[in-house]
């Protein structure tokens, strides 16, 4: 009997398939605004005040009547008289009349009657009042009312990631509570010759096992996404035993990632149990590493079945689980830090086959270089952290060649050799 798949698909036309089939809206939550970092966001937000919501001193110096400096010079100055003091949270009550001035500190509010701030180094304080030595135009050094946010306007779209500068344009708005979507990811290990990190006590694993790593890495995945992510434990390989955690899985979580079981060949428990029970299932796809991966939609719900071997469940992850999150959440892909370098040797990939290559990227003498660590080996995490990015080789090339400029996604940051 041959082993291995026939026919691999396209790894484009198998997530476009997939996501076609993804139709689950997590549920919305209103959280406060302190805990919405890193959420999506559920409904757009449209201003409902102006920001500022007055005329504000953007300097410290005297609040004017425009008008009232025209003609001022060095050698020709205007005397205003000094009439009071605005200061953030003590405005100014009164109103400007003609010739007068208001000491005003950045952020007050302006008077009534002004329409311009004389900072403090183009006029001089006479006691009581000022000799101002320019003219100054309207609005000046003046933040209006609405220049940073007008009401009715789009703020942020539904979506939408939060980051901290979002909250701070929220905060502006006196917006305390957002609508968030709440995604729950289930992580589900499989395979009798896992044994937990837990269980093997800082020590080796008995002869014959290997310590279950991918659950660590699938679910730091998904909690740097934004997702709130359980780990559901291990299960041996039991077709009957993975489709009741599946199912149960299913009613309480918005998408399921599996890992083990789907390789042709050996157990393929995960792989049956998925197929028994999915309205929507593809796997065998044209990547490196990874071709087993899979993923299946269940009563709209994303599934994403992966390989027990870690790197080439992050491979699967990348290519089903994250889009598939972004698909019910209605958010973008994020963009990924990327540097051109030149290539320290060959690095040969089978045609048709979209391969990711792990790499070390560094700078020496005023370049960028790029050292290839692995193609294969699937299972070889440490890759990944002796390196620092990731080559994509797409499917109609067979590798690239020494001295040849590619383009890389780090990881984490440029490392420089003297």
């Amino acid at each position: 009997m041959s082993k291995g798949f026939k026919n691999l698909i396209p790894a484009d036309k198998a997530v476009s398939e997939f996501l076609a089939k993804v139709t689950h809206k997590p549920p919305v939550v209103e959280v406060p605004l302190g805990e919405a970092l890193g959420r999506y966001l559920a409904r757009d937000v449209v201003a409902d005040v102006d920001v500022p919501p007055f005329d504000r001193a953007a300097f410290d110096g005297y609040a004017v009547r425009s008008v009232d400096t025209l003609g001022a010079s060095r050698t020709n100055p205007v005397v205003l008289r000094v009439v009071g003091r605005s200061m953030p949270g003590s405005p100014f009550s009164g109103s400007i009349k003609e010739g007068e001035a208001v000491e005003i500190a950045t952020g007050a509010p302006l008077p009534e009657g002004a329409d311009a701030v004389v900072p403090y180094e183009e006029a001089a304080d006479r006691g009581g009042v000022i000799e101002v030595y320019r003219p100054v135009p309207q609005y000046y050094y003046v933040s209006r009312r609405g220049e940073d946010l007008s009401r009715g306007e789009l703020v942020l779209r539904a979506g939408t990631r939060l980051r901290p500068w979002d909250l701070g344009v929220l905060a502006s708005m006196g917006m305390s509570q957002v609508p968030v979507y709440r995604v729950r990811a289930a992580v589900i290990s499989t395979g009798d010759e896992l044994v937990e990190v837990e269980d093997v006590q800082g020590g080796a694993p008995p002869p014959g096992k290997v310590v279950n790593s991918t659950r660590f890495a699938l679910v730091g995945l998904f909690r740097e996404m934004g997702v709130d992510a359980e780990y559901l434990g291990l299960l041996p390989d039991d077709e009957e035993a993975i489709r009741r955690a599946l199912e149960k899985a299913l009613r309480d979580f918005d998408i399921v990632a599996t890992t083990g079981g789907a390789s042709v060949g050996g157990p393929d428990a995960t792989h049956k149990a998925v197929s028994s029970i999915a309205d929507f299932y593809v796997r065998g796809i044209a990547v490196r590493p990874g071709r087993p991966n899979g993923a299946a939609v269940i009563g709209g719900k994303p599934v994403v079945v992966l390989s027990g071997f870690p790197v080439a469940a992050i491979v699967g992850f990348e290519l089903f689980a994250r889009p598939a999150v972004l698909k019910m959440v209605g958010g973008r892909p994020e963009p990924s830090p990327t540097v051109r370098g030149v290539l320290t040797r060959r690095i040969t990939t089978p045609i048709n086959v979209r391969t990711y290559a792990r790499v070390r990227a560094y700078a020496k003498g005023g370049r960028i270089y790029v050292e290839p660590l692995a193609v294969t080996g699937s299972g070889v995490l440490s890759t990944l952290t002796r390196g620092n990015a990731i080559l994509v080789v797409p499917e109609n090339r067979e590798g690239y060649d020494e001295g040849e400029e590619v383009e890389v996604q780090l990881l984490r940051g440029l490392e420089e050799e003297p």
